[in-house]
């Protein structure tokens, strides 16, 4: 696709998928998505068990994701949409890993750290005064395409037009993703779905889902047998880092190093999202 092309796509996919999913306090079904196809895609994403266990990083709450402990030989991490948490990303610096930061809602990085790389900027799918793309970002920061990379990515709902958007080799260039979708009730709505689903899709050709964690800030949406939380963290590994033929499916849910996001009830991780037996 031309650049142009995809910036067109990019400047009509963001706008109309906010516009499609609405509000996270008021939310309405209109017309429904297809059971089946949904139940397709979440069994595909059932986490497979990462070949060398998860660790966590970050504090044992809001901030903290359970990651593959596959980190040797990552040579950076990005993390955009930081507020006022950086227990991630700190653990990240302590690690070796370059760590850069960005957030136009706040002036500076939690931490006074001089490994902190912080940059005042959204991340969009389209670039703009405040904004620029994960792509643009990636490459002038980490222009070498040999260095592995880490990307946690937490920006309240835009994470679905920036992932969508963001090109396959930059992609790939993650070994693990960390992502928090926001707003998952859109799959269960057939317009938001047809915008959500192909992010999925999408993240689903060159890596692996090995974890979700429902964030307890926001229960549950649910259409005929399908439950979904409404707000969920995802970490993917990349492909080439996990033997399929040898990986089960996880089982163990949640995982002893889960930790709830907020003082609410804690959120089972319901049924659809992994292979139980």
């Amino acid at each position: 696709m031309a650049a142009a092309d995809r910036r067109s796509l990019r400047s009509r996919v963001g706008p109309a998928l906010r516009a499609a999913i609405g509000s996270r306090t008021r939310w309405m079904l209109t017309e429904q998505s297809d059971p089946a196809a949904i139940e397709d895609l979440l069994e595909r994403l059932h986490p497979r068990v990462a070949p060398t266990g998860l660790r966590r990083l970050g504090p044992d709450g809001d901030g903290g994701y359970l990651v593959p402990d596959d980190l040797d030989g990552i040579a950076a991490c990005f993390s955009p949409g930081v507020g006022t948490l950086a227990g991630f990303e700190m653990d990240c610096a302590e690690l070796g890993l370059r760590t850069h930061l960005a957030d136009a809602s706040v002036d500076a990085a939690p931490h006074p750290d001089p490994r902190l790389d912080f940059r005042r900027v959204f991340i969009r799918a389209v670039a703009g005064p405040e904004a620029i793309t994960l792509e643009q970002w990636v490459t002038e920061l980490e222009p070498d395409p040999a260095d592995e990379l880490l990307l946690q990515i937490d920006i309240e709902g835009d994470e679905w037009s920036v992932l969508l958007g963001t090109p396959r080799p930059v992609l790939e260039r993650f070994r693990i993703i960390v992502a928090e979708f926001h707003r998952m009730q859109g799959l269960l709505e057939r317009t938001a779905c047809s915008m959500q689903a192909p992010v999925f899709e999408k993240l689903l050709e060159t890596h692996v889902c090995v974890h979700i964690h429902p964030n307890n800030c926001c229960g549950t949406a649910t259409n005929g047998r399908v439950v979904i939380p409404r707000t969920a963290e995802f970490t993917f590994l990349r492909r080439d880092r996990i033997d399929l033929a040898q990986a089960g499916h996880a089982q163990l849910f949640p995982h002893p190093l889960d930790a709830d996001c907020t003082g609410r009830a804690p959120l089972a991780l319901q049924a659809s999202m992994y292979r139980a037996r």
